[in-house]
């Protein structure tokens, strides 16, 4: 399965890559391989228990919602370096 150079340099813009063009050949071709491995692992039939049947009766293993009161603002903020109001101040990280 061919892969396009627009698909090439839009995967390489997303991932912050500066790809040469060799590079570009070069993942051009591990990309065509990689979607045509896909396609023959799409292509199998598979049977067999499904997720659901491996743990039957196990229901969510999530916690149940308590409300409960939160810590107070004074106290979370007892120790902090800078504050303003009833918010941490932290340094700017972007920008």
């Amino acid at each position: 399965m061919p892969v396009t150079k627009i698909q090439i340099l839009k995967a390489a813009a997303l991932a912050r890559l500066d790809l040469t063009r060799e590079d570009e050949t070069i993942i051009s071709s591990d990309m065509a391989q990689i979607l045509t491995y896909l396609d023959k692992i799409q292509s199998v039939e598979v049977t067999g228990p499904t997720v659901k049947t491996l743990f039957p009766g196990e229901g969510s293993v999530l916690r149940e919602d308590i409300i409960k009161p939160s810590l107070p603002a004074e106290k979370a903020l007892g120790n902090a370096p800078d504050r303003d109001e009833d918010f941490f101040r932290v340094p700017r990280v972007l920008g």
